[in-house]
Parts: structure tokens; C-alpha cells; sequence
């Protein structure tokens, strides 16, 4: 037998009230089996089960994977919005930061000044009154943390491999995001602004499809995390 460190994030620890578990299971058992014995105990996650990604100790893998005694094995839900984990990081990534506390565009932009940049780009998303129809009141962030930063860093490698770049630099936001604020930015110097264009884009939607990063979105009526199916009224 093998003993399991379980994780459950945004709407799955809600369904089945519980962020960490632990669980015995045989020796042999997959990752998809350790899921699927968790819906039999909580039935409220069986809308999830085609939905979910699985992590062993921060990284992504298939749901034939077998993990160790003593693992820690992450269920993710669908991000709003596997590979080399001892790969060397390169010098054109800059700051990689998740926190609580608004986000300092200008000491991020700054912090990719290089005088062997031509152009610099910077993206920031920022929490919008309205969205599909709904007044939003709030935005509330949560996410895998240690993951998180290693997938990010992990993106930041990767979009100076694809382009030419001085230096990126990646911030996001976690906790609550109020009508206005960032809730993500990233600044990109290069040679030439081409590249940093480009870094840029791929940088932000690499982020929205696989960084574990969650998004309720809290509106007039009710609250929803986005990339999910579920929906709720609101509490009273």
C-alpha cells in the first residue's frame, strides 16, 4: 500500500469540501484510478470527471501515471482561461512573482529595462465591470502556488527560445481583484519590437491554457468560476 497526499482546488474543493486529503491506496494504482475512487467518495465531483488534469509533486501528468508512497497528487480543474522539471533557468527570465498585493506595473516594466533592447511590450489584465452580459462586482484568485510559479517560469524559458528577447517578466494576482486592478501583467524587452510582440502574446495565452491559476468571478446574482460549469446564487 502507498499513502497519498491529495489536492483539490477552486470548484473541486468546493464539491467535495475538502483542499487536502490523505488516502491509501495499492501499489499499483494510477493516478485516474486515485481519481476515480475519490468521485466514488465524493459524488458531487462526478460532473468533473472528463474535466479534471492530474499533477504529481507540480507536474502534469496522464492519468496512467503511477505515483510513490508519500506523493503529492494534485486534481486541476479547468485553468481560467509535463516536461523538464530540472531545467536550468535561462538568463532572459526576469522576475516570476504570485502575490496578494497589487501589482507594480512600473517596477515590472522596469525590471526589463536593458540598453540592448530596442522595444519593450507590456501586457496587463485588469478585472472589467461587465462580462457575457453580467455586471461583475469582483474577481477572486486562487491557485496551486509552487506550481504555479514553476509553470510560469517554465513559460517565460520557453518564449525566449521561441523569440528573440532581452528579458520577461511575469506578475499575477491572487486573492480578491477589484473592478480596475491587474489581476496579470507581463512585460516583455527585446531587439527589435517584433519579438516582444510576440513573446508577449504566446506568454499570455500559454498562461490561460496551463497555469493553475483559478478565477471566481463574483456578479450581480450569483458567482461562477470561469472555465467551469458551475454556478451558484448568492450566499445569504
Amino acid at each position: 500500500m502507498k499513502r497519498l497526499r491529495l489536492k483539490l482546488f477552486a470548484v473541486l474543493r468546493e464539491r467535495a469540501r475538502h483542499a487536502e486529503l490523505q488516502r491509501d491506496f495499492p501499489d499499483g494504482a494510477t493516478v485516474g484510478e486515485v481519481w476515480r475512487a475519490l468521485v466514488e467518495e465524493f459524488p458531487g465531483l462526478r460532473s468533473d470527471r472528463d474535466a479534471v488534469a492530474f499533477a504529481v509533486n507540480e507536474e502534469y501528468v496522464e492519468a496512467d501515471f503511477q505515483p510513490r508512497d508519500n506523493d503529492e497528487v494534485a486534481f486541476i480543474p479547468p485553468v481560467s482561461g509535463g516536461s523538464d522539471r530540472d531545467a536550468l533557468e535561462a538568463s532572459w527570465v526576469g522576475s516570476i512573482a504570485i502575490g496578494r498585493e497589487p501589482i507594480d506595473i512600473a517596477a515590472l516594466e522596469a525590471s526589463v529595462a536593458d540598453a540592448s533592447a530596442g522595444g519593450a511590450v507590456t501586457f496587463v489584465g485588469s478585472t472589467r465591470r461587465e462580462n457575457a452580459g453580467r455586471i461583475v462586482t469582483r474577481l477572486e484568485y486562487e491557485a496551486y502556488e509552487p506550481m504555479a510559479i514553476h509553470e510560469l517560469r517554465k513559460i517565460a524559458e520557453e518564449a525566449g527560445r521561441r523569440f528573440t528577447i532581452t528579458r520577461i517578466a511575469i506578475h499575477h494576482r491572487i486573492g480578491v481583484v477589484e473592478i480596475g486592478e491587474a489581476s496579470v501583467a507581463i512585460a516583455v524587452s527585446a531587439p527589435h519590437r517584433g519579438g516582444a510582440f510576440d513573446a508577449c502574446r504566446f506568454a499570455i495565452d500559454r498562461l490561460k491554457q496551463v497555469v493553475p491559476i483559478w478565477k471566481k468571478e463574483h456578479f450581480e446574482g450569483g458567482e461562477v468560476w470561469i472555465g467551469s460549469q458551475t454556478s451558484h446564487p448568492p450566499r445569504t
